[in-house]
């Protein structure tokens, strides 16, 4: 069985879309609660908090209901085509929420558009394993990965083309940008991929390659049958909680400054518009090209090695932040290295996670591993926020390399899921990571 790259790649234009909006609304979403509505730091963090508390339970509720239903269009088509088109529709409510000054306005729409999102992220995310045989998934979620940064990287130039300078620029143009790509992404996905007529031709792959070959192609249900669950040894559970922990930690530390950027180039750098994007396209297209060199080096020295040099890398940057009083072009360099350690981390993390389940539950501690990164995501917005508003906007780089500092202690502790992964058989395969 071959990859069939093209259906694959269109498939990923979900996974596109919804990059590119949460790129816009991490980064722009912040500067119009603050420029046009005066909110405190505090208060805006608590709204930004807000997409991952959803998260938490709109993502396992529709990925559920995406599983049940049976539709001339699929499983997931629906959901898929439905939200994309109420969150455009609420989407471009916002800048003209903003230009009319309407806080009421603004909060309900951007808690529907919310909503919106997270009705169709699991389905979306879920396409692909559904169309996609179970030996080829790994180059499969490598595309999804690649589409994904694709989506990030449009919207940053979108910002760096569009917003405008000054205290309250026009945000119209580049909702307009962010909407059209959502838009013509899914419309491309649907006149494209019949979802029930490539699922059941996939099938039809699958069975003819065993029936050729004398083999069973097993299920991840088969795996799980086989055999009883074993518990986790108390030491393996040591390891596990602490890895843990540094999840919680290194996700404090780098969302804080992800979702405070735009506005700590503002206030402290004195940048207008939307140079401030400049800084995080370099450390997404940096991310990506070092997967490869990342997956090299982690097959000689091991997982942990790899992370903690990860967490060092990005923890100097965060310390030299600390006295970067003005915009210079040297400070890309400093976000180039925070992306390739954001990348060391990403790409060991979870398979950390894995291997120290196996034979116990895996599914169990991959939920827990999304809660414990999404926790950090609800808290940081709101803690880090406090700061800024009652110290310094000074204290978000300290900030972060405190939570940095102590995520490297904890990871320190894990002896566990270190095996060395082995070589990847493709060079997409080193994309192949769970974000």
């Amino acid at each position: 069985m071959k990859l069939n790259y093209r259906r694959t790649f269109l498939i990923g234009l979900a996974f596109l879309s919804i990059s590119a909006f949460w790129q816009m609304y991490d980064n722009i979403i912040p500067l119009m609660l603050q420029g046009t509505f005066n909110l405190g730091e505090t208060i805006t963090g608590v709204i930004m908090a807000a997409d991952n508390v959803l998260a938490l339970f709109l993502l396992p509720i529709f990925g559920s209901l995406s599983d049940k239903v049976d539709t001339r269009m699929g499983k997931r088509m629906p959901f898929i085509t439905g939200g994309t088109i109420l969150a455009v529709i609420f989407l471009m409510i916002l800048p003209a929420a903003d230009k009319m000054v309407n806080l009421v306005l603004f909060v309900i729409s951007l808690f529907i558009l919310l909503i919106s999102m997270g009705l169709y992220r699991s389905p979306a995310v879920a396409l692909m394993p559904d169309l996609t045989p179970n030996k080829l998934r790994s180059k499969g979620n490598a595309i999804i990965n690649l589409m994904g940064a694709v989506g990030g990287v449009y919207t940053l130039i979108m910002i760096k083309l569009l917003v405008g300078k000054g205290e309250h620029p026009d945000y119209t143009p580049l909702f307009i940008s962010v909407a059209a790509l959502m838009l013509i992404s899914i419309g491309i996905l649907v006149i494209t991929i019949n979802e029930k007529k490539v699922k059941a031709k996939v099938d039809a792959e699958v069975k003819a390659y065993e029936e050729s070959a004398g083999v069973i192609v097993e299920t991840e249900d088969m795996v799980e049958d086989r055999g009883e669950k074993t518990p986790m040894p108390k030491e393996v559970k040591r390891s596990m909680i602490f890895l843990l922990a540094s999840i919680f930690l290194w996700f404090m530390a780098y969302n804080a400054v992800t979702t405070a950027f735009s506005r700590y180039t503002k206030v402290v750098w004195k940048m207008e518009g939307g140079g401030f994007a400049d800084c995080l396209m370099v450390a997404t297209v940096a991310a990506i090209i070092s997967y490869i060199p990342i997956g090299n080096i982690s097959s000689k020295i091991g997982r942990k090695k790899t992370i903690l040099g990860g967490v060092v890398l990005m923890s100097i940057c965060y310390f030299a932040a600390i006295f970067a009083n003005a915009y210079h072009p040297i400070i890309n360099i400093a976000f180039a290295v925070i992306g390739i350690g954001w990348a060391a981390i990403n790409v060991n993390s979870y398979p950390m996670i894995v291997e120290m389940s196996k034979g116990c539950d895996i599914g169990k501690f991959t939920g827990t591993y999304y809660t414990f990164s999404m926790t950090a995501q609800i808290f940081t917005p709101i803690l880090s926020g406090f700061l800024l508003e009652n110290v310094s906007y000074r204290t978000l780089f300290p900030y972060a390399l405190f939570f940095s500092a102590a995520a490297f202690l904890t990871m320190m502790q894990v002896h566990h899921g270190d095996a060395r992964p082995d070589k990847k058989k493709s060079v997409l395969e080193h994309f192949d990571i769970d974000d």
